[in-house]
């Protein structure tokens, strides 16, 4: 059974920008994002239950308008470690967020990058 309630867009990497509580940032790529939820690939140490702040890079192809970034608070439901030297999943819930102008870079989805994931 479907239990997702909102559209879901796979087929961008959205690069994303990670920060905790606590000050200390990384990155990472959202491989399904929803207005509820997001799966991230990252080698960004979180823990499931933290609550975190994420920016994405919004392509217009998704905003159906110009490019912007979006910020969100955003708590881990699941990590799972990646397998064969590729960066663990992340799952999140979106709590919050805002519309920003555009503060990421999209970054080209290159082969290269996607056999790193």
């Amino acid at each position: 059974m479907e239990r997702r309630s909102g559209h879901r867009f796979e087929q961008y990497q959205v690069p994303v920008l990670l920060r905790t509580s606590d000050g200390q940032s990384g990155n990472g790529f959202a491989l399904n994002l929803s207005s509820r939820g997001a799966l991230l690939k990252t080698d960004f140490p979180l823990l499931e239950g933290q609550t975190i702040e994420i920016t994405l890079a919004m392509p217009s192809e998704i905003t159906m308008a110009e490019d912007l970034s979006v910020r969100c608070r955003a708590k881990v439901l699941r990590f799972q470690p990646g397998l064969d030297h590729s960066k663990p999943a992340v799952a999140l819930r979106i709590e919050h967020y805002e519309f920003l102008p555009r503060e990421v870079s999209p970054v080209p989805t290159h082969p290269e990058i996607l056999h790193a994931l």
